[in-house]
C-alpha cells in the first residue's frame, strides 16, 4: 500500500513539474508555409479572400466534418469574419486588413490562443506563390497539446501544407474550368438603372465594382427602390494603351426615378439596342477570352460596332449567389450598327399603246430622237447601291 502511495506521489510531482515547466515556457510561436498555386494571382487572392471558400480547401474540414460553421452577411474583404464550433473547441477568424491582389491580414481566436494570420500573393513562374503565416501566443492548454505533439510548427505546419495542396487542386478546377458561347446578334431591351459613373484604371475596375455594388444595394433598400436587374458594368470607352476606362457601375431597377442634383449616385436609362452577345461561364479571369471571341464574331460577320459605348458586362450569376467560380455567368454585349436591309426593286416596263380601229396616216420618216428624260433607268445591282 505504501508503494502505491509513493507511486501516486511520484506521478503527482511529475505532473506538477511538467505543468510548471510548460507554464514557464515561452508561448510565442511562428509558423510559415509557402506553395506555388497554378492559377492567376487575382483569382487566388479573390478565392482566399472569401471565407465561404475555406471549407473547400481547409484540411480541418475532413478532420472534423461535423464542425458547425457560422457565416455572417459579410464574408469577403475588410471586416469579414466567420466562427466555428468543433470537437477541439470554438474559434473565430476576422479580416483586419487587405491589399488588393497582394495580401490579407487576419486575427484568429481559438480557445484562448490568439494569433495574427497573414497571406501574401506573388506572381511567379508556374502561377502564384502563396505564403501563409501565423504568429501568436499559445494558451496554457495549447502549450500542453503542442508539447505532446511535436510543437506548433509541426501541428500548424501540417495543417497549412495540406490546406495549400487542397487550395491548388480546388483552384485548378474552379478557375480553369470555363466555357464561352456565341449567342449571335440579339436585341437588348431598354433598362432603367442607378449607378455611379467615373474613370478608372483597368486594373482597378474589379475593386471598384466590389465597393460600388453594395452601396447601390443599400441605397435601393433604404429608398424602397425595386431592383429588377443584375449588377453590370457599362464601359463607355476602353483604352488599352493608356490602361484607363470610363465606366458606369450599376444595377437595373424596375421604374425610372429622379435624383437630386449633386448626388454621387445617378439614375439613368439605357436605351434598347442591337448587339452581339457572348456568354462566359467561369471565373472573371477569362473575361478577356470572352471579349476576344466577341471581337472575332464581329470581324467574321462583317459587323460594325456602334460607338455609342464600348461594351456592357452583366453579372447574371455572380459570387454573391454561388461560391464556385466555374459556375459564374457573365453576359457581354457589344452594340452594333444595324445592317441596312435593301428592299427588292421591281422593274415596270413601259406600257404599249392600245391600237385604234382607224388607220393613221403614214408620217414621214423622222430623224432619230434622244431618250426622254423621264424614261426609267435599268435597275442597279444591289451591290452597286449599298455599301457594307
Amino acid at each position: 500500500m505504501r508503494i502505491l502511495k509513493y507511486i501516486f506521489l511520484l506521478l503527482l510531482l511529475s505532473l506538477v513539474a511538467l505543468s510548471i515547466f510548460i507554464a514557464t515556457q515561452k508561448g510565442d510561436f511562428l509558423v510559415e508555409r509557402s506553395k506555388i498555386i497554378n492559377s492567376p494571382k487575382a483569382s487566388v487572392y479573390n478565392y482566399v479572400n472569401d471565407y465561404r471558400n475555406w471549407s473547400d480547401f481547409g484540411s480541418w474540414t475532413s478532420e472534423d466534418p461535423e464542425a458547425k460553421i457560422n457565416f455572417p452577411q459579410n464574408t469577403i474583404g475588410l471586416g469579414a469574419s466567420y466562427t466555428w464550433e468543433g470537437k477541439d473547441g470554438n474559434g473565430e477568424m476576422r479580416t483586419i486588413a487587405v491589399k488588393e491582389n497582394d495580401s490579407i491580414t487576419q486575427n484568429m481566436e481559438f480557445e484562448g490562443t490568439s494569433s495574427r494570420v497573414s497571406w501574401h500573393f506573388k506572381d511567379t513562374i508556374g502561377g502564384t506563390k502563396v505564403t501563409w503565416r501565423s504568429k501568436g501566443k499559445m494558451s496554457f492548454f495549447f502549450k500542453i497539446y503542442s508539447a505532446l505533439n511535436g510543437g506548433t510548427d509541426r501541428i500548424i505546419g501540417a495543417i497549412y501544407e495540406k490546406s495549400l495542396t487542397n487550395l491548388d487542386k480546388a483552384l485548378d478546377f474552379e478557375i480553369n474550368t470555363f466555357s464561352t458561347i456565341d449567342n449571335g446578334i440579339v436585341k437588348k431591351p431598354v433598362m432603367n438603372y442607378i449607378g455611379q459613373t467615373f474613370t478608372s484604371e483597368l486594373g482597378k475596375v474589379n475593386k471598384n465594382f466590389k465597393i460600388v455594388i453594395p452601396k447601390l444595394e443599400t441605397f435601393c433598400k433604404e429608398n424602397n427602390i425595386t431592383v429588377s436587374g443584375k449588377p453590370f458594368i457599362l464601359y463607355h470607352n476602353y483604352d488599352i494603351v493608356k490602361g484607363v476606362t470610363k465606366i458606369t457601375i450599376g444595377i437595373g431597377i424596375r421604374d425610372a426615378i429622379f435624383l437630386s442634383a449633386g448626388s454621387d449616385i445617378v439614375a439613368g436609362k439605357l436605351d434598347a439596342f442591337e448587339g452581339v452577345k457572348t456568354t462566359l461561364m467561369g471565373d472573371y479571369a477569362h473575361l478577356k477570352t470572352a471579349r476576344t471571341k466577341t471581337t472575332n464574331y464581329l470581324i467574321q460577320n462583317k459587323l460594325t460596332p456602334n460607338p455609342v459605348f464600348s461594351h456592357l458586362e452583366i453579372y447574371a450569376t455572380a459570387k454573391n449567389e454561388i461560391k464556385n467560380p466555374s459556375k459564374w455567368v457573365t453576359e457581354i454585349y457589344v452594340p452594333i450598327v444595324p445592317k441596312v436591309i435593301p428592299q427588292e426593286q421591281t422593274y415596270y416596263p413601259a406600257t404599249n399603246a392600245v391600237p385604234t380601229t382607224a388607220t393613221p396616216a403614214k408620217a414621214p420618216a423622222a430623224a432619230p430622237v434622244k431618250k426622254a428624260a423621264h424614261e426609267e433607268p435599268k435597275p442597279k445591282a444591289i451591290d452597286d447601291e449599298f455599301e457594307f
